[in-house]
């Protein structure tokens, strides 16, 4: 199976899906009437032009042209004025994200078969199959939006980072903020990642040296033969910082034996002496992740905010309770591993093993996730009542606030969250059991540390994003779901029945139900 069978399974849906929605939907829809003509006026070579409601850098534009150029060379070098419409229509522009999904589900393959070598590759071409079901990630497939691209750049540097290719990673995470600025934050995530890579090898390197050595002494062999397999084990790695490493294997002898069998404070003490022993190699291998985040402080001091366009309708507001939400929804989109009863009690147990840290850290997730919901839930709330007064009392709406009737959050919040004053607190304890649940399955196979670093990634991307849009959850979702401890083939199928039938169910409001406002002309639909 292998590569070609994963994208040959993703394009016997992208290409029929695509081909329907260009037929009932030809015209560009939502954020598309921003994104296609801009991406039309770069076809033409205006490249000066730019819409101020774009909110986005113009990487999606940049890939779009080669997208472009690999489909119509003589029209496009040629520059027919008769073929601008034909080279840069709206079918076309989408179809950059059809071929960008397939991509992306090789790179989901390629990272699966690259963290999991043993893992049966009838079960990795199912795992990336069902990745590529993604409801968020697979409905935007079929429109011209920045998710499938953004998703696309930021695993493809991940992929790079794991094969230790560190300064084409770094070209990726261009790329990535590029098409998403706030991909920043992923590249930091990669280059910590490559990071803690590094330095448990190093440490288990001189776990072995150490145990060599000891083993040798014990045994009665001579120096000599010890030296030279230390030697041996050493030259393995074949890294300029070997060398100083090597004198300071003292500090790993005392914290590495204790780093794998300890809680996450081991882990980072571990980490911090490793990482200054070989700090000049860490300089020289992750230099180019450090020139990508000048060039961007360079861009923020440039423009004065993250977002390029529209920066009163984007500022920057603490929402705490997006983390809540994030954990709950990615819960829920991996059901078949939270919600059974033998990861239920798997994960009591390991609580109980630890009793008086367990039931403590658990108390402290209710009252943040309480304080969250009841401090930080406000903006939605108010972001609600003003889309209601709007939609009530005027006859002029802003449309941002009328965009999100179309979405599938605006119904999420009336229908659920706002059904009871009580309803936001009484879903806080679903919240905390879904974050300890996906720090329990990536206990299994990563590090805490890692576990942390995502946590930390995932809040710096999605607090600062004031209204809810399930749409940012896409890529830390992707990243838990690419490490998450669990190789159960039935569980994934499950997900992909789940993932199919919500497929079904958002394309078919979305093609054949329709709707219209009183106070706007044109055909309006749901979306995610």
């Amino acid at each position: 199976m292998g590569k070609i069978a994963v994208a040959a399974i993703v394009s016997i849906w992208v290409i029929p899906v695509s081909i329907l929605v260009n037929r009932i939907v030809p015209d560009p829809y939502m954020d598309e009437i921003f994104h296609i003509p801009q991406a039309q006026q770069y076809c033409n070579g205006n490249f000066r032009s730019w819409d101020p409601m774009i909110t986005t850098p113009p990487g999606l534009y940049y890939l779009s042209l080669v997208h472009v150029a690999a489909l119509f060379p003589g029209k496009y070098f040629l520059q027919l004025a008769s073929s601008f419409p034909e080279v840069c229509s709206t079918a076309v522009l989408r179809s950059v994200n059809g071929v960008l999904a397939v991509l992306c589900s090789i790179l989901v393959y390629e990272i699966i078969t690259h963290l999991r070598p043993a893992l049966d590759d009838r079960k990795a071409t199912l795992f990336a199959a069902v990745l590529a079901l993604y409801p968020l990630h697979w409905f935007f497939t079929f429109l011209y939006y920045t998710d499938v691209a953004s998703l696309t750049a930021v695993l493809a540097m991940y992929l790079a980072c794991l094969k230790k290719k560190y300064l084409f990673s770094a070209l990726l995470g261009a790329v990535a903020v590029l098409i998403r600025q706030t991909n920043i934050i992923w590249m930091l995530f990669v280059a910590c990642s490559g990071v803690i890579d590094i330095t448990m090898a190093h440490q288990r390197d001189y776990m072995e040296v150490d145990n060599l050595k000891t083993s040798n002494k014990s045994t009665g062999l001579s120096t000599f033969n010890t030296n030279v397999n230390v030697s041996s084990n050493l030259r393995k790695r074949k890294s300029r910082g070997n060398a100083e490493a090597n004198k300071h294997s003292f500090y790993w002898t005392n914290t590495s034996s204790t780093a794998r069998t300890s809680g996450l404070l081991h882990e980072i003490q571990a980490i911090v002496l490793t990482s200054w022993h070989i700090k000049w190699m860490l300089l020289v291998s992750f230099s180019p992740f450090f020139f990508v985040l000048l060039a961007f402080v360079a861009f923020l001091i440039w423009n004065g905010s993250v977002v390029l366009g529209a920066k009163e309708a984007h500022a920057v507001s603490p929402h705490f309770a997006q983390i809540m939400y994030f954990s709950f929804i990615s819960a829920l989109l991996a059901a078949p591993l939270h919600f059974t009863r033998g990861h239920a009690l798997d994960l009591f147990q390991s609580f109980w093993k630890n009793r008086l840290l367990g039931f403590f850290l658990g108390f402290l997730a209710l009252i943040a996730g309480l304080l969250s919901v009841h401090f930080f839930s406000f903006m939605m709330k108010h972001f609600y009542s003003s889309i209601m007064w709007l939609m009530d009392c005027c006859s002029i709406a802003h449309p941002y606030l009328l965009a999100d009737n179309r979405h599938y959050t605006f119904y999420l919040w009336r229908k659920i969250i706002k059904l009871h004053w009580s309803m936001k607190y009484l879903l806080v304890p679903f919240y905390v059991y879904s974050w300890f649940s996906i720090f329990h399955l990536l206990d299994k196979t990563q590090r805490r540390i890692w576990g942390l670093v995502h946590f930390l990634a995932t809040s710096a991307v999605l607090v600062p994003a004031p209204l809810i849009e399930f749409r940012y959850y896409t890529i830390p979702f992707y990243l838990f779901m690419l490490h998450a401890g669990t190789n159960d083939g039935r569980s994934w199928l499950l997900m992909g029945v789940l993932y199919t039938v919500l497929n079904v169910f958002t394309m078919r409001m979305f093609l054949f139900r329709p709707f219209h406002w009183d106070h706007e002309a044109g055909v309006q639909r749901f979306i995610w």
